[in-house]
C-alpha cells in the first residue's frame, strides 16, 4: 500500500492527472480525501480568523434592499430601480406585499420577501418611509414641445372626454403623493416609468380592486405614456418632498390601494 504524505494542493492535482492517465480514477479521490485530512481543520481556523460584530439594526438587515436600490434606498443611476427613501409608508407597504403575493411579476423581489410576514413587512415600509434626503437634479430628456405640451394637460387636467383624472387629482398637487398610500410621481426615471405603465396595460402588474391605475393606462395610447414619462422625469422635486397629508374629499376614482 503507498504511503501518502501532506504535500500541496499542485502535488495532489499532479497525482490525480496521474492516476486518471492510468483508469484509476477511484484512487484519484482517495487520494482527495487524504489531501483533505491534512488541511488543518474547523478550530485552527476559527482562532486564526478575525472575529466580525454584524449590528442587529434595520439598516443593516436592509442591505439586501439597497443593494439594487441604491444607499439608504435613494435609487441608482440605472433607470429599473426606483428609489424608496421617503415614500408613504402604506404605499411601501402595499408594495412589498403585491411582490410577495404575485400582483407584481419580479422572481428577485418575490424571492426576497417569500417568507416575510405583514407585519415585518410595515417595519421594512416605516423604515424606508421615514428616510429624508435630497432628490438629485432630473436627468435632461428628449421630446418633442407638443408632446410635452399634451403631458402637462393630462397631469394638471386630466381628460374627461377618456375619463381620465388629473394626475395631480390622486398624487397631489406637487406630486409628490399623498399620505397613506399614494405614491409622488416626480423624481422617478423615464424607463421605469414607462414599464409600470406598460406592465398595467399588459396586466403584469396588479393592485388591489379597483385597480384604477389599470383603468387608467389601458386607456393611454403609448404616444401618452411616452409624454407622460419624459414630462414627469424631467421635473425637478421641490424642496420639501414629503408626500401631502390625507385629504377628506374622495379621490376621482375608486382605488383598492389608494389605503394600505
Amino acid at each position: 500500500m503507498a504511503v501518502y504524505r501532506c504535500g500541496t494542493f499542485n502535488d495532489l492535482m499532479l497525482s490525480c492527472a496521474h492516476f486518471m492517465f492510468l483508469n484509476r480514477f477511484r484512487l484519484c479521490w482517495v487520494g482527495a480525501a487524504i489531501f483533505a485530512l491534512c488541511l488543518p481543520g474547523p478550530a485552527a481556523w476559527a482562532s486564526a480568523a478575525p472575529q466580525h460584530t454584524v449590528l442587529d439594526t434595520m439598516d443593516q438587515r436592509m442591505m439586501a434592499c439597497t443593494l439594487c436600490h441604491g444607499n439608504q434606498g435613494r435609487a441608482t443611476s440605472s433607470g429599473y430601480f426606483p428609489r424608496i427613501a421617503g415614500k408613504p409608508a402604506g404605499y411601501l407597504y402595499n408594495q412589498l406585499t403585491h411582490f410577495r403575493d404575485g400582483r407584481r411579476q419580479n422572481p428577485g423581489m418575490a424571492n426576497l420577501l417569500d417568507h416575510l410576514s405583514d407585519a415585518y413587512l410595515r417595519d421594512i415600509a416605516a423604515h424606508f418611509s421615514a428616510i429624508d434626503l435630497p432628490y438629485p437634479p432630473p436627468q435632461p430628456v428628449q421630446a418633442s414641445g407638443s408632446a410635452m405640451n399634451r403631458a402637462e394637460v393630462l397631469v394638471r387636467d386630466g381628460d374627461a372626454a377618456r375619463q381620465l383624472p388629473a394626475c395631480v387629482a390622486c398624487h397631489g398637487q406637487a406630486l409628490t403623493g399623498v399620505n397613506p398610500a399614494v405614491p409622488g410621481l416626480l423624481g422617478l426615471p423615464r424607463d421605469y416609468l414607462i414599464g409600470q405603465l406598460g406592465a398595467w396595460q399588459t396586466g403584469l402588474r396588479h393592485a388591489h380592486a379597483p385597480d384604477c391605475m389599470a383603468q387608467i393606462a389601458k386607456a393611454l395610447p403609448p404616444e401618452d405614456v411616452a409624454a407622460l414619462a419624459a414630462w414627469l422625469s424631467s421635473r425637478p422635486v421641490p424642496a420639501n418632498s414629503k408626500p401631502a397629508p390625507p385629504v377628506d374629499k374622495p379621490m376621482p376614482m375608486r382605488c383598492g390601494s389608494a389605503v394600505p
